[in-house]
C-alpha cells in the first residue's frame, strides 16, 4: 500500500525549500546563515517525507473506521519514527537554533523576508514536534490495535 504525505503539507515542505534555496543564494553574511541551515535541514526533511509524514495521510481512511490489513505496512514507518523521536527532536533543536541566528543575522543586515522566514520555519518545526510526530505515532498505535498486532 502506498502512503502519501497530505497535499498541504507535501506543498508547505516544497516551498520551504524553495525559500532556503533562494536565501542561501542571497549571499553575504544572510546567505552563510542560512546555508548552516540547509544544511542541517535537508538530511532532515529526507527522514520526515520517508517515514514520518507519509503515514499521516491515512488520517481520512481511519477517521472513517476504514482500517484494511494493507495499512500494517504503515507501521514500519511508524515504529520507526518511535524510535527515531528523540534524534528527530534534537535535529529539530539544532535547526531551531541555525534559524535563530540566520534571524538574527537578517535583522542585523536589514532583511526583514529572511528574518521572518526563519521565524516561520521555527513554527513550521513546531507544529511537526507538537502535532505531526504526534499523530503518526498513534496512528501507528491505532493501527497495531485495529489489526491485533
Amino acid at each position: 500500500m502506498e502512503f502519501n504525505i497530505p497535499q498541504p503539507l507535501k506543498l508547505e515542505h516544497d516551498e520551504l525549500h524553495v525559500d532556503l534555496a533562494r536565501a542561501t543564494g542571497v549571499g553575504g553574511k544572510v546567505g552563510e546563515a542560512a546555508e548552516a541551515v540547509a544544511q542541517i535541514l535537508h538530511p532532515h526533511f529526507l527522514k520526515e517525507e520517508e517515514f514520518a509524514l507519509p503515514p499521516l495521510g491515512l488520517l481520512s481512511l481511519l477517521t472513517k473506521g476504514d482500517v484494511t490489513p494493507e495499512m500494517g505496512e504503515v507501521l514500519a514507518m511508524t515504529d520507526r519514527l518511535k524510535a527515531e523521536f528523540p534524534q528527530m527532536i534534537d535535529e529539530h533543536k539544532a535547526i531551531v537554533t541555525a534559524l535563530k541566528n540566520m534571524s538574527d543575522v537578517a535583522t542585523k543586515e536589514n532583511k526583514p523576508e529572511y528574518a521572518r522566514f526563519a521565524e516561520k520555519l521555527i513554527l513550521h518545526a513546531q507544529t511537526e514536534e507538537e502535532v505531526f510526530y504526534h499523530t503518526t505515532l498513534l496512528i501507528g498505535e491505532y493501527v497495531k490495535l485495529k489489526l491485533n498486532r
